[in-house]
């Protein structure tokens, strides 16, 4: 498992909203409902940071009734108290080697936060969804995750462990840093511009998030990291890489694989670019464009 030796010196915060009155629980959609969180799921993906696992939604359970607001956590009685620990501390950690980053570039980085929600919350990209994935809005600046989301991508999906989990973060932190570097908007803007090359531009922008979360990783290989990879953590973080690639999912949720379709890369591809991330330690290593 990942294991943090000393408490990350990064920024940023986890803001966490479940429970809290207007998330309205989790809604379990069928068939008949899938439509209207797809549509949530290609705005998203339209304005630039977008749903990173939406394809998944289909595998969410059948539907039912959406429960009533609930009382907000009680952080001494939380089920996933350590799971929020965690993701608290790569939020930090990976931030904090950002900082760094950016500092030596002369630069310098703005934090974003970690929003935890149970079902729906509101988002300046039009709502977060636990259908859209975890996924980072790019007006708000902001990363948003339903744990229940991340319990069924390690359940169904092959994404299991902490370094997957770690991996799945630091994978929408390095939208946030694509978003300050400007990497978002031109994206849009040649989207916009030349709409034949929209999902090519999307998978480059995926691919190179996945880069991005890889030289966190390497991070933690040599010592600058607050935490430390032990035995088969990388192994982890590649099985996630590979169960959230496009073919894959499609393979899985649908038993057809359509490459016309496709936004966020391969298997292959994502594996290769999170290993190039991990291997070089270099965000300039990271050019999927």
């Amino acid at each position: 498992m990942v294991r943090f030796k000393r408490n990350p010196k990064g920024p940023g915060q986890v803001i966490d909203r479940r429970g809290a009155g207007g998330s309205g629980g989790l809604v379990k959609l069928g068939a008949g409902g899938g439509g209207v969180a797809l549509i949530v799921v290609l705005l998203l993906s339209l304005f630039g940071g977008g749903s990173d696992f939406g394809p998944l939604l289909d595998s969410l359970a059948p539907a039912g009734q959406v429960s009533q607001s609930e009382a907000p956590i009680d952080p001494e009685n939380d089920p996933d108290a350590d799971l929020v620990g965690f993701l608290e501390d790569v939020l930090a950690d990976s931030q904090g080697m950002w900082v760094r980053v950016f500092d030596d570039a002369g630069l310098e980085y703005r934090p974003t936060n970690l929003v935890l929600f149970n079902g729906f919350t509101q988002s300046q990209c039009g709502g977060a969804q636990a259908q859209s994935g975890p996924h980072y809005c790019p007006i708000d600046e902001q990363v948003y995750i339903d744990l229940d989301f991340l319990e069924l991508l390690q359940r169904q999906f092959g994404a299991a462990g902490d370094t997957a989990q770690a991996y799945i973060l630091a994978h929408e932190v390095a939208h946030h840093v694509q978003n300050q570097l400007g990497i978002i908007e031109e994206v849009n803007r040649l989207r916009q511009s030349d709409p034949g090359r929209a999902n090519d531009l999307s998978i480059s922008l995926e691919l190179q998030a996945d880069c991005f979360a890889g030289v966190w990783l390497s991070t933690l290989r040599d010592g600058s990291s607050a935490a430390i990879l032990e035995a088969n953590d990388l192994q982890e973080a590649l099985n996630a890489a590979a169960a959230v690639g496009d073919d894959a999912i499609q393979e899985q949720t649908t038993g057809r694989v359509n490459p016309e379709t496709w936004t966020h890369g391969t298997s292959e591809q994502r594996l290769q670019w999170l290993e190039t991330g991990f291997e070089t330690g270099e965000p300039d290593a990271c050019n999927t464009f």
